[in-house]
Parts: C-alpha cells; sequence; structure tokens
C-alpha cells in the first residue's frame, strides 16, 4: 500500500469512529487511538507496519505543533492573575505524581530507566477532555476557575520533568556510570539550549511577523519557525518538545495578533492530530500488552493517587477551598496528546523500552479518556458546580 494511501485511509477511518465515539460520548481521540489499532498491523493489517515507519515525520511534526500550542498559553500577564495558588497546586499534583511513580515502580523492581521515563509522562494531563466537560455542562465556581489554568499548566512542568528524567533514563539504560554530568549537567545543558534556542526563534517570529499582515502568510511563518525548531533539536539532540514550546511562549508575549496567529494555526492543524493519533494506535502491538499487565496498573494507580493526593497537598498549602482540596484531583486524571508524544520520543531515544511504554502509556490513555470525562462530571457535580438544568 502506499504512503498516500494509507494516509487517506488513515484520516477516512479516523473521521468515522469520531461519529460513533460521538454516539457514546468519548473523546476523539480516544475514537482516533481506536480506529489506529484497528487498521494497524496488530489487527486488520491495512497499514502495514512498514509504511507506518515512514510515517514518523508525522509524529514528530504534531508532537511541535502540541509544544507550540501549550506555549501560547503562558502569557506573562495571564500568569500573574493567576497568582501563585495556582502555580503551588500544579508542581505539587505534577511532582507528587512523578515521584509516587518512580518510587513504586522502583520498589516493586522495574528497571529504573522505565520507572523515570514512566514517572515523567505521568504528570502530563489532557486539557481537551476536561475542558470539553466545562464547556458542556456550563460549570462554574472555584473549583472550575483553578481546574482550567492548572490543566494549561500542567503540561509545561510535564515537558521540563521529561527533558531530565529522560537524560537520566538513557544514562541507566547505556549502563553508564553515574557521575555529576550525566546526572546533573547534560540534563541541565540540554534543558537551557533547548528553552534558549527556542526563545531565540520565538523573538524572530514575533519580529518577522510584523511584516506580514495576511493570515495565510503569517500561519507559513509560524509554520516555518516550529520546523525549524524541530529540525534544529534533531541535529543537536535537544528537546523538540521544549524548545517548540518556548518558541510558542516567547511569541505569545511579544508578537503581534497572538490571539488570531494561534488561532490560526489551532485551525491548521487537526489533520495532523488525527494522523498523529490513529498512527499511535496502529504503532501498537497487541503482543505487547500482556507482557506489561502489572507494569501498566501500577502506573494507573499510582499517577491517580500521586494527582489527588499532590492537588489535595496543594491545595492545603496554599488554602484553597474544600471543594478544590476534595475534587481536584479526580478532574486530573486524562491524559491523551502530549503522554502519547512523550512515548512516542522514548521509542527513539530507549528502543529497549520504547515498545513496553507506548505500550502502557496507550492503555492508560483509553482508559482515563473513557473514564476521565465521566469523573471530572462528577467531581463538578459534588462541588455544586453544574446546575441540574445543565446535567
Amino acid at each position: 500500500m502506499t504512503m498516500l494511501l494509507s494516509l487517506a485511509l488513515a484520516m477516512l477511518v479516523g473521521l468515522l469512529f469520531t461519529r460513533l465515539a460521538k454516539l457514546v460520548h468519548l473523546p476523539n481521540v480516544t475514537a482516533y487511538l481506536v480506529a489506529g489499532l484497528l487498521i494497524g498491523p496488530s489487527c486488520l493489517g491495512l497499514v502495514p507496519s512498514g509504511v507506518l515507519k515512514s510515517m514518523d515525520i508525522i509524529s514528530t511534526v504534531a508532537l511541535g505543533f502540541i509544544a507550540f500550542s501549550i506555549g501560547g498559553e503562558f502569557k506573562l500577564s495571564s500568569m500573574k492573575m493567576l497568582g501563585s495558588r495556582v502555580i503551588t497546586i500544579t508542581f505539587f499534583q505534577a511532582m507528587t505524581a512523578v515521584l509516587m511513580v518512580d518510587a513504586v515502580l522502583l520498589i516493586c523492581g522495574f528497571p529504573a530507566a522505565e520507572a523515570l521515563t514512566l514517572g515523567a509522562i505521568a504528570a502530563a494531563t489532557a486539557p481537551a477532555a476536561t475542558l470539553m466537560v466545562v464547556r458542556q455542562y456550563r460549570a462554574k465556581g472555584p473549583l472550575t476557575s483553578t481546574l482550567l489554568p492548572v490543566v494549561a499548566m500542567d503540561d509545561a512542568v510535564g515537558l521540563i520533568v521529561f527533558a531530565i528524567s529522560l537524560a537520566l533514563a538513557r544514562t541507566f539504560a547505556n549502563g553508564s556510570a553515574l557521575t555529576v554530568k550525566n546526572m546533573l549537567i547534560d540534563p541541565v545543558v540540554e534543558i537551557v539550549l533547548s528553552l534558549t534556542i527556542g526563545g531565540v526563534i520565538g523573538l524572530l517570529l514575533a519580529v518577522g511577523i510584523r511584516f506580514f499582515h495576511s493570515r495565510a502568510n503569517r500561519l507559513m511563518l509560524c509554520l516555518t519557525a516550529v520546523l525549524l525548531g524541530i529540525a534544529l533539536a534533531e541535529l543537536m539532540s535537544l528537546s523538540s518538545l521544549l524548545l517548540c514550546m518556548m518558541i510558542g511562549a516567547v511569541y505569545c508575549n511579544l508578537g503581534a495578533d497572538t490571539a488570531v496567529v494561534m488561532d490560526l494555526c489551532d485551525r491548521w492543524t487537526p489533520p495532523v492530530l488525527l494522523l498523529f493519533f490513529v498512527v499511535s494506535g496502529a504503532e501498537l502491538e497487541l503482543s505487547v500488552i500482556p507482557t506489561v499487565g502489572l507494569l501498566g496498573i501500577i502506573y494507573m494507580l499510582t499517577r491517580s493517587l500521586g494527582k489527588y493526593f499532590g492537588a489535595y497537598i496543594g491545595s492545603l498549602i496554599t488554602h484553597a477551598d474544600a471543594s478544590i482540596r476534595k475534587y481536584l484531583g479526580i478532574t486530573l486524571l486524562p491524559q491523551a496528546g502530549v503522554a502519547i508524544g512523550m512515548a512516542q520520543l522514548v521509542i527513539a531515544q530507549l528502543p529497549q523500552y520504547g515498545a513496553q511504554i507506548r505500550a502502557v502509556v496507550l492503555c492508560a490513555t483509553l482508559i482515563y479518556e473513557l473514564v476521565g470525562p465521566f469523573l471530572t462530571k462528577k467531581a463538578l457535580q459534588a462541588a455544586g458546580e453544574i446546575d441540574p438544568k445543565n446535567a
């Protein structure tokens, strides 16, 4: 099967499955993953593994734009309005999930590289699923007003932790001796270089876009900036996620008409993201799933507990409302794009563990996306932030 025919099939099946998902009130990302699994080598084999391998460029580009979009949420003016409470809660819920997954997996005897990587991935959440529930039921109140900025900031924390953890995991996986250089200096240098280069590209984008006024030209300039960032990250072995996130962050703070331009990018990326999720589902090897059963169960349980107690501790420290302490952690369970993107990067960086980690993350995503929106709705109802008329 040719590449173009495979792409057409992937898009068609992905679109058709969104209609089915809508009937049972599931997020589109779940439909895309199931569609990919169905047409992939593990099921019907409509898209051969050889063709899937040649689609890696789609995943690479999609991850760049996911990170760019996350960076676009970080306007300094908005950060000041959020205050220290949201930042503190975000930090605690993310890091508690990371540390709990790391600790429990290490205690259970799993390899350090695998534990560190999955721990870092545990920090990420899926803003889209949460936002969908809030909009659908018109939720309003202290919990909702805290939840939305937390899920927006959460992935940024996750990307930084992932960059550090992956660098350490590579050291453990390669059997290298643990030194100050490979445990501290190398990860810090990678993060600083990624953020610096991303900042420079973001600044050039902010300046350059002032000379272009048509929407088409501005969109093409954004595409150029993100593709350049991805290319430089690959050439210099840096974090493409952090680099592209920094491009978006600098641009949204210094550029002109940032809301309009970011909206243009959001309108352009859906086909790329659809293909990314379908391809991710197609690459899932069903034969691997039985071998990661215990690993997957531990990951989901410890991540869920980490999110809940981390949000509780952060809320307690900041003297947040009782409803936030009780229910915020429950609303932070969904995972999707960023987590899957991290798992995809692990395939190249840690090939000996990549298949297992991707299987765990994809299976967890399916489960989280099935139950996450339902639990979010119940938490918002329990907090009294959904009008019974809208439920």
